[in-house]
């Protein structure tokens, strides 16, 4: 009974995680559009709501082409993968109910994050692209350098609340939030959201003026569709990470869903604002600026623990 109930759960956490991300593309195209004095979709159904619906009806419905010259299997599996890993990331959320609530959850978490580097490589890799493989290869070396910031400020968190289950941050945040404690952490832990779910400004794996569209260049109809899908599922799950790291993370409020918003959001405001970064600056920002700064957050805080012990 409790594996069938476990079950049903993580199919519905996942059912309402994709419908999720199709309001998201509908939000993110309306905001950039507001952004750029423009409407935004308003033709079908009311004020365009089910245009998402009708995008990936016709994405999947689309007939699947591959390159001839493409290592099939992995080319046609990598975007499933992909997919298939952030969905999985979602089971750490942390349930009040003992359903996906484990002690490891940010252990769990990190080990996703990481297996995703290998569906960027195969699926730039498999194209037999030179596009497609210099995309992935821009993509990958991003996103590792970002990890190991993202790694040690986790750890400095791990430090802080002495434990790896993620439902330890709504108890140590019951009276006062991080955000006001720990504000520069997290503005660095945004950027590096940004950067490990390839948004502007740090989009360099689909640099369009020298890469066409990077990794995914040679993806159409429903592959591309499960990559996009991936990515923004990603970026809803960053940041209800972000939520739940800084502001708290009352799970069963409306409140903490309309934070949660709010960050999405924000990772929409920041791709209609800024332009793309160079890439040699992007490097120099992850390993001269973000990992020198969350090695020195992590001395504080080992010697913070130290002190009160």
């Amino acid at each position: 009974m409790e594996n069938l109930l476990f079950m049903v759960s993580s199919l519905l956490l996942v059912i309402f995680v994709m419908v999720s991300v199709a309001f998201l593309t509908l939000l993110e195209r309306k905001v950039l559009g507001y952004i750029q004095i423009r409407k935004g979709p308003n033709k079908v159904g009311i004020m365009g709501i089910p245009q998402p619906f009708c995008e990936s009806i016709k994405l999947f419905t689309k007939e699947q082409t591959y390159p001839l010259l493409s290592n099939y299997m992995s080319y046609y599996f990598s975007p499933i993968f992909s997919l298939f890993l952030s969905l999985l990331v979602w089971m750490c959320m942390p349930m009040f109910v003992k359903l996906f609530s484990f002690n490891l959850g940010i252990l769990f978490f990190l080990c996703c994050i990481s297996l995703g580097v290998y569906t960027v490589m195969i699926a730039g890799w498999s194209s037999n692209s030179n596009y497609a493989l210099l995309g992935s290869l821009r993509a990958i070396a991003q996103t590792i350098s970002y990890e190991v910031s993202m790694a040690l400020i986790l750890l400095s968190f791990i430090f802080l609340i002495g434990s790896y289950n993620m439902l330890m941050f709504y108890k140590y945040q019951l009276f006062i939030w991080f955000l006001f404690i720990l504000f520069p952490l997290a503005f660095v832990w945004f950027s590096i959201s940004l950067a490990e779910t390839n948004r502007t400004p740090f989009d360099f794996a689909e640099g369009e003026s020298e890469l066409v569209s990077g990794f995914n260049v040679e993806y159409s109809s429903g592959g591309f569709a499960l990559i996009f899908l991936a990515e923004y599922s990603s970026i809803l799950f960053m940041s209800m990470l972000f939520c739940m790291i800084f502001l708290g993370n009352d799970i069963f409020s409306v409140f903490f869903f309309l934070k949660l918003t709010f960050i999405s959001f924000m990772f929409i405001w920041v791709r209609g604002t800024l332009p793309r970064f160079r890439y040699d600056k992007l490097m120099y920002l992850a390993w001269k600026s973000f990992l020198p700064f969350s090695l020195n957050f992590l001395m504080f805080f080992i010697g913070i623990k130290i002190f009160l012990i």
